[in-house]
């Protein structure tokens, strides 16, 4: 269908919207391809529900609203409406998937016996042996699995086109696999939505993590922290010292001398000193699991960018959480002189971190459950933060 003429758009915009003036833009000067331009104000205070009567409105015209605030005013752009995206090939999800299987098989083996030193006996042996990696396999992958699918399916549920997961295989590494993403393939409504798509993946990985944990924590053992130069200590974030605490009635790891509050923030903060000759759990490959789907969701949880936690504290604060960008690098990057892969993270994050999605509707806030919900998570982002993650035991 052809574009109407302006006068039929007026009328279509002043149902929900008293306007002050317009102005005719020219679209291929505009980034987001914007035709009109209308200065005004919302005649309900919902406008959430105004968004939908204009977009509803406009849909035969194959136009799209934007609502924005601008200059202490309320804005409606009126833009061609994007073309529906292109099925994706399912075959690649598919194929990505099966591959990772085997790869967190193998990064879960376990060794009975001993190991050959040369590195082609290794991978034989690892080979030989890959079905013993099930219990972290299992584990880990359901936890993936479960934050991934909590952002499609709240994906579907607000009709924001998305792909299934991409699982990424990581042969040979500690975890087998640099996790998952989902694309979307579709501009969020709103803020809401925005929101609920990116809350959804953390809150369903950690209600599968954390009964993971507590029951690998279940199996494991405790003993004395030996050097070793081939073995790591994991991380502590404060939910996995309350898990050992829970399932040991100690923090661990527990050093040999009773000590006080600053060794524990100092330890906490930069994974030193280690506490040779102290008692620490000897973590079983579903503990391990656990831990890892806790981390995951700690970086995905960082309130930057297209991070779930960049979604939910621009959500909440909108253009005012990009002031909180400079920190969160500054402080990665302190991080960073206690594990080197802050200095990663900071990198990828200033190189992808500093755009925010857009929703349609920029004017429209959280209600109010969701605030809570919001804050909540900025909480359980503190709870599940790992300073340091991986600590090497040198000899």
């Amino acid at each position: 269908m052809s574009q109407p003429e302006t006068e039929v758009l007026n009328q279509l915009v002043a149902r929900v919207f008293r306007i002050e003036d317009i102005t005719r833009l020219d679209s291929s000067r505009q980034p987001n391809g914007f035709l009109i331009r209308y200065r005004g104000q919302l005649l309900s205070d919902d406008s959430a529900a105004a968004y939908d009567h204009l977009a509803d409105s406009l849909a035969p015209y194959r136009l799209s609203p934007h609502f924005r605030a601008e200059e202490g005013g309320q804005v409606i752009y009126l833009a061609p409406k994007l073309p529906d995206p292109k099925a994706d090939k399912v075959s690649v999800n598919i194929i990505l998937f099966v591959l990772t299987i085997f790869s967190v098989l193998l990064a879960g083996v376990q060794t009975d016996g001993p190991v050959p030193q040369d590195a082609a006996g290794q991978i034989l042996f690892l080979v030989k042996n890959i079905f013993s990696g099930w219990p972290f396999a299992l584990s880990l992958l359901g936890i993936l699995l479960a934050h991934e699918l909590g952002h499609y399916f709240m994906s579907r549920h607000h009709k924001t086109p998305a792909t299934l997961p991409y699982f990424i295989p990581f042969p040979f590494s500690p975890l087998g696999t640099m996790g998952a993403a989902i694309l979307m393939r579709g501009i969020p409504k709103n803020k809401r939505v925005l929101f609920d798509i990116g809350v959804a993946g953390p809150i369903a990985g950690l209600v599968v993590a954390i009964p993971v944990l507590l029951i690998g924590l279940a199996l494991s053992t405790t003993g004395t922290i030996d050097p070793n130069p081939n073995g790591f200590l994991e991380g502590n974030s404060l939910i996995y010292l309350l898990a050992k605490f829970v399932v040991f009635g100690k923090l661990l790891p527990a050093p040999a001398e009773p000590q006080g509050i600053l060794y524990w923030l100092q330890y906490f903060f930069t994974g030193k000193p280690i506490p040779f000759g102290g008692v620490d759990v000897f973590i079983h490959p579903v503990a391990f699991a656990g831990w890892a789907g806790i981390l995951v969701t700690a970086l995905n949880l960082i309130p930057a960018g297209t991070l779930d936690g960049g979604h939910v504290v621009y959500s909440l604060f909108g253009e005012k959480a990009r002031k909180a960008f400079p920190v969160i690098i500054g402080l990665l990057l302190v991080f960073g002189f206690f594990w080197s892969g802050w200095w990663l993270w900071a990198a990828l994050l200033f190189w992808l971190g500093r755009v925010n999605a857009q929703p349609m509707d920029q004017i429209t806030e959280l209600d109010k459950p969701r605030k809570i919900v919001a804050y909540a998570m900025i909480v359980v982002f503190v709870l599940v933060f790992t300073p340091v993650p991986f600590m090497l035991l040198m000899p």
